[in-house]
């Protein structure tokens, strides 16, 4: 039987075991960490958004992958 870290919530994926929420926190980590990094540099919002867009998009389409595939089918 295979462990499940996510149960699909609406359109995303709620973590359900202690994997899920450290992949879940890695990524809330990495997130806070280009915010930072990006916005000491940034010079308006407009700078900030284009900066961490392809950081948050990419991560959390990795984290939206990982729970996808180690999800329970919707069905049951």
């Amino acid at each position: 039987m295979k462990r499940r870290w996510f149960r699909p919530w609406g359109w995303v994926y709620r973590p359900v075991s202690l994997a899920g929420w450290v992949a879940a926190a890695l990524v809330a980590a990495f997130w806070l960490n280009v915010f930072i990094a990006v916005d000491r540099r940034a010079h308006s919002v407009s700078d900030l958004l284009y900066g961490v867009f392809p950081f948050f998009t990419c991560s959390f389409l990795l984290l939206l992958w990982v729970a996808g595939q180690s999800s329970e089918p919707a069905d049951g």
